[in-house]
């Protein structure tokens, strides 16, 4: 659930559901709150480990990937590593006691949009790394993971200069793409 922009304090509020990942049980009983912090999330995958990650929008920079646990705090609007839309820093802190670092920050923002994470994919090679769809950036980002932290980073198909809204593992093992605006495409 998003902050609301309006709202970015909530995100700090254990009485609001806004800025938090919410939990909902298998039971159907009520959601409850998992983590809090978040300013904008936008993906949300989990490996084959069961590790939850996400990846959120930064105000002007400042996005993050990270890996969600119980009960963490995630910083924001306590920490952030952008500034706000008018060019004001939203807070002087990227980090502090009992906030959850980021696993990776983009300064500028690449506006991530979609997140997959390969399991036995027709690509082997890149089994169990991220794959994020990119609307400012307008390619796709490989991100390879090894022990909890990022290794490495690969740009793709930034040749084609869309902006990617949705990307998804098929069934096959096969990447499915989806871009947004009037040359919208959908690739396998």
């Amino acid at each position: 659930v998003g902050d609301g922009f309006d709202f970015r304090e909530a995100a700090q509020d254990k009485g609001s559901d806004l800025g938090k990942i919410m939990r909902i049980p298998a039971d159907g009983g009520p959601a409850r709150m998992h983590s809090l912090g978040h300013r904008n999330l936008q993906g949300l995958a989990l490996a084959a480990d069961g590790t939850v990650y996400a990846h959120e929008h930064g105000p002007r920079g400042g996005d993050e990937i990270n890996r969600i646990a119980a009960g963490h705090n995630y910083g924001w609007p306590l920490t952030s590593h952008g500034l706000d839309y008018s060019g004001a820093q939203v807070t002087p802190l990227t980090e502090a006691p009992g906030v959850t670092p980021p696993l990776h920050v983009w300064t500028p923002s690449i506006a991530p949009a979609a997140l997959a994470i390969l399991n036995q994919s027709i690509f082997h090679a890149w089994d169990g790394d991220l794959i994020i769809a990119a609307l400012a950036a307008r390619e796709l980002r490989r991100v390879r993971l090894k022990d909890g932290a990022l290794v490495e980073q690969e740009s793709l198909l930034a040749e084609r200069k869309q902006r990617w809204r949705e990307v998804r593992q098929g069934p096959d093992g096969a990447l499915w793409l989806l871009s947004d605006g009037a040359d919208a495409e959908l690739l396998r």
